[in-house]
C-alpha cells in the first residue's frame, strides 16, 4: 500500500461533538377521584421514588394541583405516562400526566 492509499490516522479525523439529548418533565395532575393512596403506589413503583419522596410528591399534586414525578429524555418520560395512564386504567381511576420541556 502506498502512501497515497493509506487511511487517515485517528488523530486527523475531526471529531463529532455529542449532545445530549433535551430533557422533559413529567407531571402527575390531581382530580377529585384518584386516591393519595394509589398515586403514592403509582410515585414508588413506575418512578421509583422513596415512600417519604412520594407522599411529598402527592401532596403537591393535591394542594397545587400538579406534580413533577421525574425529568427524562423524551421517549423515556413517554413510556413513564403511558405506563401511569395503564396503570391508572386498570385501576379504574382517570389519573392524569403531562410532559414539558425543561
Amino acid at each position: 500500500m502506498s502512501q497515497e492509499q493509506q487511511l487517515p490516522s485517528t488523530r486527523s479525523r475531526a471529531k463529532k461533538k455529542v449532545e445530549t439529548p433535551p430533557l422533559f418533565k413529567v407531571l402527575m395532575h390531581n382530580d377529585d377521584y384518584t386516591t393519595m393512596e394509589f398515586v403514592v403506589e403509582v410515585l414508588c413503583a413506575v418512578f421509583h421514588q422513596s415512600d417519604t419522596a412520594a407522599e411529598r410528591t402527592m401532596l403537591a399534586i393535591h394542594f397545587q394541583g400538579l406534580g413533577h414525578c421525574g425529568t427524562y429524555p423524551f421517549a423515556v418520560a413517554e413510556t413513564k405516562v403511558q405506563e401511569v395512564r395503564s396503570r391508572a386504567r386498570k385501576a379504574g381511576f382517570p389519573l392524569r400526566c403531562s410532559i414539558e420541556k425543561e
